[in-house]
């Protein structure tokens, strides 16, 4: 039976992660694909190891693996290594907040089953779903880093910073990803859109954004490291693959 690996890195969530993973753990997926949780503790300072160790002794569930740094890394980081244990056929990345909606794997799923996709991105910017009015500056920068990326990629991606990437698990382990912070985004981008007859596929998805008095993390430092990794990776750095 076919699984799918979800992985979550998780920097000080403990007030949140456990309902994050109540509703991941809720969805059925089709095709009735199995889930395994990969959960990445990047060295968080609250509560967030007591709180997914709780949530594993209550569920008794052996489908949640927790992997936890000694030392903060970053997001990109802790994404390296859930990609490193997962074993899924397939594999999403999933923020620990509540941002998007674990309910929406299955269209994400869906092109990949249906023989059409290797990767699909899950966009904020197209489609009728539900999206939370924030930031008039953010949802700028978002969209002129994606036209960025796309001008040396070639794709018509709409949303290239998106969390939800959905990838066949030995495609994306086989990239040789570098980025350790919020770079992975476009190096991720630019690295498979140069695998040989790639098919990407990109679908609508909820937004329920966050403002920085609740969690939201990145800054417009992160954007300058975004246009930093799309030059370097579409141009001075092409290595694509694990040697």
């Amino acid at each position: 039976m076919a699984k799918l690996s979800i992985i979550i890195p998780a920097y000080n969530e403990g007030a949140t992660i456990h309902r994050i993973l109540e509703k991941v753990l809720a969805v059925e997926l089709i095709g009735g694909i199995e889930k395994e949780i990969v959960i990445v503790n990047d060295c968080s300072r609250d509560n967030t190891i007591e709180a997914v160790n709780l949530f594993i002794s209550e569920h008794n569930l052996e489908s949640i693996r927790l992997v936890s740094h000694e030392v903060n890394k970053g997001k990109g980081a802790a994404l390296h290594t859930g990609i490193a244990q997962a074993t899924g056929d397939y594999l999403v990345i999933q923020d620990a907040d509540l941002e998007y909606d674990p309910a929406e794997y299955n269209l994400l799923l869906k092109p990949v089953l249906d023989g059409f996709a290797d990767v699909v991105y899950g966009s904020r910017f197209m489609g009728g779903n539900p999206h939370r009015i924030l930031f008039f500056w953010h949802s700028i920068g978002n969209k002129m880093l994606t036209m960025a990326s796309n001008m040396f990629t070639n794709l018509n991606l709409t949303d290239m910073e998106t969390c939800y990437k959905l990838f066949r698990t030995e495609m994306i382990q086989n990239l040789n990803l570098r980025e350790t912070r919020f770079g992975f985004e476009p190096e991720v981008t630019a690295k498979v859109a140069r695998i040989p007859n790639i098919r990407i596929y990109e679908i609508g998805i909820s937004y329920y954004g966050r403002t920085f008095e609740e969690g939201k993390k990145i800054s417009w430092k992160d954007g300058f490291r975004a246009i930093y990794c799309i030059l370097k990776y579409n141009i001075f750095d092409k290595t694509t693959f694990r040697k």
